[in-house]
Formats: structure tokens, sequence, C-alpha cells
């Protein structure tokens, strides 16, 4: 499995006003999008989310978003390796994603960026 790379997660109260911040930060320039009823922006290595408690309550959970090459291969070794697969994998906005447990517990979202 190839990691290309991590996002960090960040629930946000005011997506708008948190963004001018972390584009300055990173340089890049928000990706916005909507899942779910949740308000998310992509920059550099962030992402912001904002929405209701319920959803942003579930968001937490997962430490991090972990850019793979391909999400197939990562189910396929993750599961080998004793991994709990929560959800997934299944389309997004820019690509498709899993949700898995480490065996120590610790829940990441994998993601790559095939088409939806």
């Amino acid at each position: 499995m190839e990691i290309l790379g991590a996002t960090l997660r960040i629930c946000v109260d005011d997506l708008e006003a948190a963004i001018p911040f972390y584009e300055r930060l990173t340089g890049s320039t928000a990706a916005r999008f909507e899942r779910g009823g949740v308000r998310v922006a992509a920059i550099g290595s962030f992402l912001l989310m904002s929405g209701p408690e319920a959803e942003l309550e579930v968001l937490r959970k997962v430490t991090a978003t972990v850019a793979v090459k391909d999400v197939d291969e990562a189910h396929r070794l993750l599961a080998g390796m004793g991994a709990q697969i929560i959800a997934g994998p299944v389309p997004t906005p820019v690509g498709r994603n899993l949700l898995v447990m480490h065996p120590d517990g610790t829940i990441f979202e994998y993601a790559d960026q095939s088409g939806a």
C-alpha cells in the first residue's frame, strides 16, 4: 500500500472565519464541499469541518485522513493485518474512502483520488 500523505482533521465552529488563517498558513486556496450536512474545506494538509454537533461527534473519532494510491489495496492489506473495516470503500466528492479501526483502537480514514 502506497501512502501519499496525511491530512489533519479539525472541527471548527465557524468554517468561513477559520478558512483565511489556514489559507495564509499553507499558501493554498480552500477547496470547499459539503457531505452529510457537514461543510468541509480542504486546505493544504488540513481538513476543516463544520456542521451539526451530532455529525461532528462522529467525525471527531477519526484521527486523520491518510491519502493512499488505491483504497482497494488498502482495504485488502488492512483487513489482512487485523484492522476492523468500519465502512467502505465508498465514493466521496473527490475519490473513494474507507474508515478503519486499527488494532489499537485508533480510527483512520483512508482515501484515494480515483474519482467518484
